[in-house]
């Protein structure tokens, strides 16, 4: 095996610059989805490909995504480092953009303001996926200053600004030069833990298709006490129609939803069922509701991670600024989305979802039923010598065997290397269930940010034996 200590010692000593350098990038709002942040998500993608090419990565450039069909493409950050001949090659992946961080009020510091406490960053950004992807590059400076500018295996980076918004730009730039990011295996930390101090492998992820219902009315917005009993209401038939998507117990009511939904194996229902997992401190630590909901017969677990879902995210229109306005207003809007399952397509589930919602349109009312953005769903194999170099890396740093789960999220990108590039992906995190992802007060505890380095330099380390 290559020598690592060196690396390690690297890292620990300079941990605390590491931490302030993952200050500066989580300063920058590089905010994917609002128009008015592309700036900064570009000053962002600078950011991090500056870094790249000063721990030693060469090639370092950005990729445009724009194109007259995406034209608010951010762009890709790629970098790499070919020379270990005869060494396995390792395509490391992660994203810089950033949720939106509303509500403000919410937050107990300002969320691009990174603030430590209690052992935690927070910060928007802090764990999905700055945090982590620093570590990949900190772990990469850390092996380049241990062995003269050199590393034990043939490295590419890829890093995306729209992970956050779908992924669009970099699953086209695989399908289409998937031949520059040749590799034999996919490293992504943009995934969490089970619990703390258990090291953790996702074998697992839902897929899912984003959409928006649009429902028309009048031409133009009407006042209530002139027209109320005699136009339609959009809002009123929206509600109407998201009634009739789910019944009283969770269950989707899409015809042919259930048609295609793979059954988890006996032995990882087995190994769930051994899981250190609390229902009632999820219910009342994590999801913080009076009681857990979604479909009877199934455990938390089974629900989060097996089972396909449909929610609603939002319903903008009308009127919601304070005090009153008695509007009708000519349309309203909902945007839906559906975490899909193996073996479950975005595309054959969409067809269905449309056709049922136009087929329950209330009385009155035009309906327009869009995709946004969609990702397969995928399970990993577990049979490689990259998940036992994994595992292997995180027992020498935790003391204790990896735990194998799935996710209920859903990273598009893993299905595209998976399906386009032909290789394994392993997705090592190291989030905390409790981080706050999308949500005010997001956290990464830094004790595993200093952990997750570790663990990718023995990583990287025993890839090359």
């Amino acid at each position: 095996m290559v020598e690592n200590k060196a690396a390690i010692e690297f890292g620990r000593q300079n941990g605390e610059r590491f931490v302030e350098e993952l200050k500066e990038l989580l300063r920058i709002p590089s905010i994917s989805t609002l128009p008015e942040h592309a700036a900064d998500v570009r000053r962002a993608a600078e950011f991090v490909a500056a870094e790249l090419r000063r721990i030693g990565m060469e090639n370092v450039r950005l990729i445009e995504t724009k194109t007259p069909e995406h034209p608010g493409g951010h762009p890709l950050v790629y970098a790499d480092w070919l020379h270990a001949e005869g060494r396995p090659t390792v395509l490391c992946y992660g994203h810089y953009d950033v949720q939106p961080a509303e509500p403000l009020n919410e937050w107990t510091t300002p969320p691009f303001d990174p603030t430590e406490r209690n052992g935690n960053l927070y910060a928007r950004g802090a764990v999905d996926d700055k945090g982590q992807m620093w570590m990949h590059v900190k772990a990469l400076e850390s092996l380049f200053a241990a062995n003269d500018g050199k590393l034990p295996v043939n490295v590419r980076v890829i890093i995306e600004g729209e992970e956050e918004v779908g992924g669009e730009g970099i699953a086209r730039f695989v399908r289409e030069h998937g031949d520059q990011l040749r590799a034999d295996v996919a490293l992504v930390s943009d995934t969490e833990m089970f619990a703390p101090e258990l090291p953790t492998l996702c074998v697992g992820l839902r897929g899912m298709i984003y959409t928006e219902i649009e429902v028309r009315g009048a031409r133009t917005d009407l006042h209530s006490g002139m027209y109320g009993g005699a136009a339609p209401n959009p809002f009123v038939a929206l509600a109407q129609i998201i009634a009739k998507l789910k019944d009283d117990n969770g269950r989707v009511l899409i015809p042919g939803f259930y048609d295609k939904v793979a059954t988890p194996t006996a032995d990882e229902l087995k190994a769930w069922k051994a899981l250190p997992f609390d229902e009632e401190h999820y219910r009342e630590t994590e999801v913080g509701s009076r009681e857990l909901t979604g479909e009877a017969g199934y455990s938390v677990l089974e629900r989060t991670w097996a089972r396909p879902t449909l929610d609603v995210h939002g319903m903008p229109g009308g009127f919601v600024g304070a005090g009153a306005k008695t509007v009708i207003p000519a349309k309203a809007l909902a945007k839906v989305s559906m975490r899909l399952v193996p073996d479950q397509t975005p595309a054959e589930t969409f067809v269905k979802y449309k056709a049922y919602v136009e087929s329950i349109v209330p009385r009155g009312v035009e309906v327009t039923v869009r995709m946004i953005h969609s990702g397969d769903p995928i399970v990993v194999s577990t049979d490689n010598p990259y998940v036992q170099a994994a595992t292997g890396a995180m027992r020498e740093v935790f003391g204790t065997e990896t735990v194998f789960v799935r996710g209920g999220g859903s990273i598009p990108i893993v299905g595209d290397f998976v399906r386009e590039l032909k290789i394994p992906t392993l997705m090592m995190g190291f989030g905390l269930p409790d981080d706050n992802l999308h949500a005010p007060n997001e956290k990464f505890h830094l004790a595993n940010f200093h952990r997750g380095i570790e663990s990718i330099v023995r990583f990287f380390a025993a890839v090359s034996a």
